[in-house]
């Protein structure tokens, strides 16, 4: 045997060195038509060797996209999110609790000035948390877009015909009909075009295909990602977010004046503020009686009226905690409640010169509190000259008596109210241009009024009692009536319902990546030599699993049915004359035999028929 190559004539000896270099070249040809019918199973791009970029800024540019949009820096840069993340939860920050801010700049005098160069007490709009944000938007862009495109194409073309040997296959089953060719493959084209397979023919053999939606929810996964970005990227540009402490009775104008705090996003613009007002007409809060949970809060809620826009029609609500009312894009929360008990004061003459509810503010779950009343005009002491007048004031709505010892609270409800209050006068600096706390007193230049024993002026007063100043400067009256308070925070987020969309497409999306399976089936049908048709049927999935198979069995069981196995051929009995083999010989297509289709070949689970 003799073989000739391109440079002349060379005679190679046939033996079992040429044999196995046939078989090997065999072997990469079968390698490379499997690989072919188990391609673009998915979009993921092809990991090609690493190689150096070129010289030049254009090279390195292409290099540094091509990193910067592929699935694995994608992934890191998502940790890297969730890592820098961390310390907007553990340090506080300015846009959320200023006041903590600077405690902990007065606690930590080396640790805050380092926090501020790095930007940790503004974690979310710092420079660093920024770029991480923006890289991660770009790669998932960068690698979503290329496989979209890819995928719409897989959906436009056909399932790749089958490969010449089936028996490689990991699910393959086989058998012999009496069935034409044609009828076979009509049957098998019907049967999985009826199984929601994408099938056609292709030669010899039908062609099918099924589970794109694995690659399809892939896709809306990171899809969704992006979407959840610019969603949140919007709201904090564009959001706002205030408090609002309103008494029963009282009332509220979406107006940037009105609250008592307030912050928002970089790109917001007070005209965007949601044009709505409200009354509070009442606050009611149940609570436990007895039990372990005594004292736990069974209901909160608040009767409103309100109305949208300036000349809106009056409505009726009730607002609950996590019920918030819903105006545009603003949300009204319920967030937290208190009392707010009347106080009268009037001067040594016995004018009113201070009448209102005082809000005092929680200090534990019982809703012991404290405040201060503040009296800032209309007074003058018994000299006649004008002065101001403040009480620290301590509240408790059910008093444990005087033999518990302590001014706390024993139930949140309003079973023994009890206010207690500290008298001073003088000049509270409310006009010195400083903004002041109403719950706090300035007393660098108050006076304490003093009792009989030269102590701080105090008393404790029950509803409708008078505590008497001394030196006839006045009196103050606890009035009958305990209002409450309710605490109030309007939030508009735009961004907040394209968020959530994502967050559900999101896991609709994760959740069909993961279950779903995209396989890829082949029947061929021929007419063998001895003019009996021959079905083979194979599977392939992207990854290993039972799934394969068994579906490949149940096709194969209902395609037999309509193409029934051909019956044996009978082998001629040995006579008694014939001498007996010294070994058992090996049927010619046995799995043992050289003959044999392929010795790996394994029927699928189900397929074969008794």
């Amino acid at each position: 045997m003799s073989t000739t190559s391109e440079t002349g004539p060379e005679h190679t000896p046939a033996g079992p060195g040429g044999a196995a270099s046939d078989a090997a070249a065999r072997e990469r040809e079968q390698d490379r038509e499997l690989g072919e019918a188990g391609s673009q199973l998915s979009t993921a791009p092809k990991e090609d060797l690493p190689n150096l970029p070129a010289l030049g800024v254009v090279g390195w540019a292409r290099w540094f996209w091509r990193q910067l949009t592929s699935m694995r820096v994608a992934l890191l840069l998502l940790l890297l999110l969730s890592l820098a993340a961390i310390p907007g939860s553990l340090i506080p920050q300015t846009g959320v609790d200023e006041t903590r801010v600077a405690d902990f700049r007065e606690q930590h005098e080396f640790l805050a000035p380092l926090y501020d160069k790095l930007g940790m007490f503004n974690v979310y709009g710092s420079v660093w948390f920024s770029a991480i944000y923006i890289l991660l938007f770009i790669s998932l862009i960068g690698c979503i877009a290329p496989r979209t495109w890819q995928f719409v194409g897989q959906l436009r073309g056909r399932p790749p015909g089958a490969p010449k040997r089936l028996t490689r296959l990991p699910a393959y089953t086989t058998w012999r009909t009496e069935a034409d060719p044609e009828q076979v493959r009509e049957a098998a084209l019907a049967l999985l075009r009826k199984r929601r397979f994408r099938a056609h023919l292709a030669g010899d053999a039908v062609a099918a295909e099924k589970g794109y939606l694995r690659e399809a929810g892939n896709l809306a996964f990171h899809l969704a990602l992006i979407v959840m970005l610019i969603a949140f990227a919007w709201g904090q540009l564009f959001k706002s977010e205030g408090n609002k402490l309103i008494v029963e009775g009282n009332g509220f104008a979406n107006t940037l004046t009105q609250y008592d705090d307030f912050k928002s996003g970089n790109l917001f613009d007070v005209a965007d503020l949601e044009p709505f007002s409200f009354d509070v007409k009442s606050f009611t809060g149940t609570y436990e009686r007895s039990g372990p949970n005594k004292g736990t809060p069974r209901t909160y809620e608040t009767e409103l009226v309100y109305t949208e826009g300036a000349y809106g029609e009056e409505r009726t609500t009730t607002v609950k905690v996590n019920e918030p009312l819903v105006i545009g894009d603003a949300k009204v929360y319920l967030v937290s409640h208190g009392y707010a008990p009347v106080v009268t004061v009037r001067d040594g003459d016995g004018k009113v010169v201070f009448k209102d509810a005082v809000p005092l503010l929680p200090l534990d779950s019982n809703v012991t509190s404290s405040g201060v009343v503040k009296v800032l005009d209309g007074y003058r002491n018994a000299q006649g000259e004008k002065e101001q007048l403040g009480f620290n004031a301590f509240f408790v709505p059910t008093f444990g008596g005087s033999e518990s010892g302590t001014m706390l609270s024993q139930f949140p409800g309003l079973d023994y109210p009890v206010l207690a209050l500290s008298a001073y006068h003088g000049d509270l600096k409310a006009d010195s241009g400083i903004p002041q706390s109403v719950y706090q007193m300035d007393k660098t230049k108050m006076k304490e009024f003093k009792d009989s024993d030269g102590e701080l002026f105090k008393k404790m007063l029950t509803p409708g009692e008078t505590m008497t100043l001394p030196g006839g400067a006045g009196t103050v009256t606890f009035e009958k009536e305990v209002r409450e308070w309710a605490g109030f925070q309007m939030v508009q987020e735009p961004g907040g319902g394209w968020a959530l969309g994502g967050s559900i497409v999101a896991i609709a999306g994760l959740a069909g990546s993961l279950f779903i399976q995209r396989r890829r089936v082949w029947v061929r049908a021929v007419e063998g030599p001895d003019g009996v048709t021959v079905v083979e049927m194979a599977g392939l999935g992207r990854s290993e699993s039972a799934t394969v198979p068994e579906e490949l069995g149940d096709l194969a069981g209902i395609l037999y049915d309509r193409a029934p196995g051909a019956p044996d051929t009978p082998e001629p009995e040995p006579s008694a004359a014939s001498p007996a083999p010294s070994e058992p010989s090996e049927p010619s297509g046995s799995p043992g035999s050289p003959d044999s289709p392929d010795p790996q070949a394994v029927p699928a689970e189900g397929a074969e028929k008794p």
